[in-house]
């Protein structure tokens, strides 16, 4: 099959109906603002070095990332993001034959990872109010299971599961079976929703903590992830770990990025800012917007998707209808709002 695409199958592919002119892509709940001035320059110097490799196996990035969060460099391993991390982590923690399983719907890497690796996906439905539901997924946890994964804040709904609730899931998971918090989005999570992770992996040795640089850090092009847990179980994803597979604008970024934080903080408070106004304005419009923790809004189905696409906008589909936007940029959540202008949905809001 020919991996080249006509305009008409790349308009579906990003949630655009044929024909119609894509004004903003929403679909990848990107950060809308650029690399800070500070970052860019370091990434620049970093690139006049391009001629050389970066390291065989990373240790600088780790090292970085591991006084930042607070744990030892042994705790750390990194990848092409997220997504690069958690291939290594069913790769080496998971294999043919064996389950995953997770709350659906979800991020849409890990069903594909788990059919690249030969690993069996069980998917478990969300609760009616749009949460993970723990106790369903626990019922699912059979001898077969190798992974179970729970998203905090959720992807696509930006739910985020109470803190009591994951620690009594956590208690409960036979201690042979690993498990992926992803926290993705945990920058956009509220003070009052925040969980210290540190705690809980010293308490879970089988619990691996899965984070980006993609989202808050808005580095996404650069493909930069990381997971940290128990020196043991860390060093069995590590095996993975791809030679020369970090490239040195990556550490640079990540170093500059950390020295940036309070500018970083900022951007992020302006997205939250921006993604609450814009679910007050669509739940007055009816449709029913649970509350986000992430940088993107969840629009629940039918109709919404359609909206969207008649409106330029490049929305995450899914088959009921629904649709996941990111948010941020101020003249793309105009741009929302008036796509519901014309064909108001009048659903009762949530929340």
């Amino acid at each position: 099959m020919s991996v080249l695409l006509d305009d008409d199958a790349r308009s579906a592919r990003r949630g655009r109906l044929p024909g119609t002119r894509q004004r903003f892509d929403l679909s990848l709940s990107e950060n809308p603002f650029p690399p800070l001035p500070s970052v860019l320059l370091a990434m620049n110097a970093a690139l006049a070095q391009v001629n050389r490799y970066p390291e065989f196996r990373p240790r600088e990035l780790p090292t970085v990332i591991a006084q930042h969060i607070g744990v030892r460099a042994d705790q750390v391993v990194v990848g092409a993001g997220a997504t690069g991390v958690a291939l290594q982590i069913l790769q080496t923690l998971a294999g043919p034959g064996s389950d995953i399983v997770y709350g659906a719907p979800t991020f849409d890497g890990y069903p594909i990872l788990a059919e690249m690796t030969g690993v069996q996906a069980v998917p478990v439905p969300l609760d009616a109010t749009g949460n993970q539901d723990l106790s369903a997924m626990q019922r699912a946890i059979d001898q077969r299971t190798a992974l179970v994964v729970v998203c905090r804040p959720h992807n696509p709904t930006g739910t985020v599961v109470p803190a009591s609730e994951l620690k009594t899931f956590l208690s409960r998971v036979p201690g042979r079976v690993p498990v992926i918090l992803d926290e993705a989005y945990v920058e956009f999570v509220g003070a009052a929703e925040y969980l210290d992770p540190l705690a809980l992996i010293d308490k879970h040795p089988n619990l691996v903590v899965l984070r980006t640089f993609s989202k808050a850090y808005g580095l996404a092009g650069l493909r930069i992830g990381y997971a940290f847990g128990s020196s043991e179980l860390i060093a069995r994803v590590r095996r993975l770990q791809l030679p020369f597979g970090v490239s040195s604008a990556a550490v640079a970024a990540v170093c500059a990025s950390y020295a940036a934080e309070p500018e970083l903080a900022a951007r992020t408070m302006r997205i939250t800012a921006e993604r609450d106004s814009l679910r007050e304005a669509l739940l007055h419009r009816g449709i029913a917007v649970p509350p986000s923790h992430a940088n993107f809004l969840y629009l629940p189905g039918p109709g919404v998707a359609t909206a969207l696409r008649r409106a330029g906008i490049a929305a995450k589909c899914y088959p009921d209808g629904s649709a996941r936007i990111a948010v941020g940029d101020p003249k793309a959540d105009h741009a929302v709002l008036q796509a519901f202008e014309a064909h108001p949905l009048g659903r009762p809001p949530i929340g």
